[in-house]
């Protein structure tokens, strides 16, 4: 989990994640048009990613793409913000549900 924190305290990274949620499966090209980085930078930025486990890679013949894995980001959630957050989310969506019962 440490990985995983220290590899989502770069914001260079976090724009990579981002660009993977929304296209899945991009090549290393494809990702470095999208950032105001060097293709060094964008290489070594997914390298730590791999290394955390938030992206993995499958190679298509010549073509490494790089595909993300949402699955350390759940488990943070589920460790570290769902546990606190779920009273009060229930709180405020029985809240709403009254008042649009009454409205």
């Amino acid at each position: 989990m440490d990985a995983v924190f220290k590899a989502l305290a770069d914001p260079g990274r976090r724009k990579l994640l981002d660009a993977l949620h929304k296209k899945n499966g991009q090549t290393l090209t494809e990702l470095c048009r999208q950032l105001d980085m060097t293709r060094q930078a964008v290489t070594k930025h997914l390298r730590l990613l791999e290394k955390a486990n938030l992206v993995a890679v499958v190679w298509q013949g010549r073509e490494k793409l790089h595909y993300l894995n949402p699955v350390p980001l759940h488990e943070i959630y589920e460790r570290w913000i769902g546990k606190y957050d779920r009273p009060r989310l229930q709180a405020l969506s029985d809240l709403k549900k009254s008042l649009e019962e009454k409205g």
